[in-house]
């Protein structure tokens, strides 16, 4: 049987957060087989940065994003979304009626015209 655990976040501090950050890169590099040699590599990362980071400690964001991008863990940017709000039925209307049908043409183009 699975256990699920939830963390609170908001209750750890930025220490108890890289370790957890670590935790799930460790993971992940483990799940598919690859030694910190390996991800150095395909990331251009040194292996002592991936320790680091593996580690809780401090790297730089750049550095975790290539290490996510190695390990096609990108998805987990998903939490960076921002959805635009929905429109309801009556909004999307009403936009509809405010939208130009027709257009007028400018007041020079029109005198340009009628002197041809």
């Amino acid at each position: 049987m699975t256990e699920i655990s939830y963390i609170n976040w908001r209750s750890l501090s930025d220490k108890a957060l890289a370790e957890q950050i670590g935790k799930f890169i460790r993971e992940k590099r483990m799940e598919q087989n690859k030694t910190q040699d390996m991800l150095s590599h395909a990331t251009g990362v040194s292996r002592s940065t991936i320790s680091l980071l593996e580690n809780g400690e401090s790297v730089t964001l750049s550095t975790w994003l290539q290490v996510l991008r190695a390990l096609d863990q990108l998805q987990v940017l998903d939490a960076f979304i921002i959805h635009q709000p929905t429109l309801s039925p009556i909004q999307l209307a009403k936009m509809e009626l405010k939208k130009r049908r027709r257009a007028r043409g400018d007041e020079t183009s029109s005198s340009i015209n009628s002197n041809w």
